[in-house]
C-alpha cells in the first residue's frame, strides 16, 4: 500500500526510524540537521517513545550508549563538528559491541565552516570515526526515498552485527523535499537482544556491557574476534553499489550521495556526445565496493571521481583500481554544489589528455 508523503530528507529519516521501532532519540541542535530533533520531539511521544535534547553532543552520544546497552533501538543525529564531538562515545559504543544509528547531515568545514552542504566528512566516517581498531557501516543515500529506506536498513544492520551504523547525508539531501513512499519500507521486527543489560532472572547470569580490558591479551582477543566475526563478514556480505555502462567505458564517473545525481546527468551528457561514459555509485562507503571497482578497472580506460570535498574518496578508488588506470578528480568545497556542466567539462578535459 502506498503511503506517499512530501517530506524533507531530515523528516523522512526521522519518520522511518520511528516506523522501524526506534523509541529513543538523543541529540543536540546544529544546522542543517535540526529538523530531525524537532520532528522527534513532536512524534516520539505520539509513538510511545522518548526524545531528549541533551546538554551537549557528548552527553547525547553517551545516552545512546546507555539506551543501546539496555536493548533499545536508539538514534542520534548531528552535523560535521557535532559528529567530531561524538567520536569518543562512538568508539565506546563500538568497543562495547552495541548497535545504534548515527546520522551525519554534513556541512562545510573545517572548524565551524559554514552551514551549506558538503561531503568533507568522508575520511572521518570511513577512516577515523573513533580511536582504536574500530569501523562503522556507512550508508550514503542519494534521495529522500533512499534516506527513509537506508534508515530502516541501518537499524537492521546495527542489530544484526551489534555495531554502530552511520547514515551519511548532507545539507542538500537533508533540506530538500521529495515524495517518499513509506509503504515501500521493508520493516522487520527488532530481534530479541539476549545480551542486553536489562535485568535478569535465574534463567541466565547478568549481562555486563563493557569496553575496558586491563589484560592486553584479553583486549587483543576481543579485537581479533570482532574482525573475524563482524567486520570481515560485513566486508563480504554488505557491499552495496549502483552502476551502469561501466564495461569497456572510456571514462567512469564515480560519486556518491547528492553528487551522484548530478554525475548521472553529466554521464548522459557525455553519452549524447558519443563518449562511452559509465556511472558508478558506492552506496556503502564502508564497506567500500573495492572488488567491483577492481573488476571495472580491467576494461574501463579511466576514472573521474567527483565529490563535494578535496578528493577524499579518490585514494579508495585508486586502491580499488589497483593503479591500473588513471584516476582523476573534480570537486567543489566550502558548501558549493557542483553542476552537471562542471563534471562534464572536467571529464571532457581529462579525455583530451
Amino acid at each position: 500500500m502506498s503511503e506517499m508523503v512530501l517530506m524533507k530528507g531530515n523528516e523522512a529519516m526521522s519518520e522511518a526510524a520511528i516506523k522501524c521501532g526506534c523509541r529513543y532519540y538523543f541529540g543536540y541542535p546544529i544546522t542543517p540537521q535540526n529538523e530531525i530533533a524537532e520532528y522527534m520531539a513532536a512524534r516520539m511521544p505520539q509513538a510511545g517513545g522518548f526524545s531528549l535534547q541533551a546538554e551537549s553532543e557528548i552527553a547525547a552520544i553517551n545516552m545512546v550508549l546507555g539506551a543501546s546497552a539496555a536493548g533499545a533501538r536508539v538514534f542520534t543525529s548531528s552535523s560535521s563538528p557535532g559528529i567530531s564531538l561524538k567520536t569518543e562515545g562512538i568508539s565506546y559504543i563500538a568497543g562495547s559491541d552495541l548497535p545504534c544509528v548515527i546520522a551525519n547531515v554534513q556541512r562545510g568545514g573545517p572548524g565551524l565552516g559554514g552551514i551549506q552542504p558538503a561531503q568533507s566528512d568522508y575520511h572521518q566516517a570511513t577512516k577515523a570515526m573513533g580511536h582504536g581498531d574500530m569501523r562503522l557501516i556507512v550508508l550514503a543515500p542519494n534521495s529522500v526515498q533512499e534516506i527513509a529506506e537506508h534508515t530502516v536498513l541501518a537499524f537492521d544492520l546495527a542489530d544484526l552485527y551489534r555495531t554502530p551504523v552511520m547514515i551519511l547525508t548532507d545539507g542538500a539531501l537533508g533540506q530538500m523535499m521529495e515524495p517518499v513512499d513509506f509503504g515501500k519500507l521493508k520493516i522487520n521486527k527488532p530481534p530479541e537482544k539476549t545480551w542486553a543489560a536489562a535485568g535478569h532472572s535465574d534463567k541466565r547470569p547478568p549481562n555486563i556491557i563493557n569496553s575496558l580490558y586491563l589484560d592486553p591479551k584479553d583486549l587483543e582477543a576481543a579485537v581479533l574476534e570482532r574482525y573475524k566475526n563482524k567486520y570481515n563478514i560485513i566486508d563480504e556480505k554488505e557491499v552495496r553499489y549502483e552502476e551502469f555502462d561501466t564495461e569497456d567505458a572510456d571514462i567512469v564517473i564515480v560519486s556518491y550521495g547528492i553528487v551522484s545525481r548530478i554525475a548521472k546527468v553529466a554521464v548522459n551528457m557525455l553519452k549524447d556526445k558519443g563518449v562511452k561514459a559509465g556511472y558508478f555509485r558506492p552506496v556503502t562507503l564502508s564497506p567500500f565496493p573495492s572488488g567491483r571497482l577492481g573488476e571495472i578497472a580491467e576494461t574501463a580506460k579511466r576514472f573521474l571521481v567527483s565529490e563535494l570535498n578535496m578528493g577524499q574518496m579518490t585514494d579508495d578508488v585508486r586502491l580499488a583500481a589497483g593503479c591500473k588506470k588513471p584516476v582523476d578528480f573534480f570537486g567543489r568545497t566550502g558548501g558549493i554544489i557542483t553542476t552537471p556542466e562542471e563534471i562534464y567539462n572536467a571529464a571532457a578535459k581529462v579525455l583530451e589528455e
